[in-house]
């Protein structure tokens, strides 16, 4: 036990008789880390990615909140009579009146 402890320390698996074997499996999981430490990449990259159009989203959302108050007082009667007022047009004294149509009967 001792002895294959110090021959893997030395590297001695490396260079002997069945060291083609070795050299495949290293390479295999060498190319394995390579992929794992990629898509582990990409799933960070994704992360950031997702926070940040989360971040976009909450400010697009409060723009859009501003522009509906903005509009809602602008649409408020008052404010409309006064902005009328300046260019001369008057709320009517008044009140409408309802149109209603009867139809013919042929």
């Amino acid at each position: 036990m001792k002895k294959k402890i110090n021959n893997i320390l030395k590297g001695k698996f490396l260079v002997d008789e069945e060291a083609f074997k070795n050299w495949r499996m290293i390479i295999f999981l060498s190319i394995l880390a390579l992929i794992m430490i990629a898509s582990s990449h990409r799933a960070d990259e994704k992360v950031h990615e997702i926070a940040r159009l989360k971040a976009k989203v909450e400010e697009l959302r409060s723009e859009s909140v501003d522009a509906r108050l903005q509009l809602w007082d602008l649409k408020i009667e008052s404010n409309v009579a006064r902005k009328m007022e300046s260019r001369g047009v008057q709320p009517s004294s008044t009140p409408p009146q309802k149109i209603k149509v009867k139809k013919q009967e042929r």
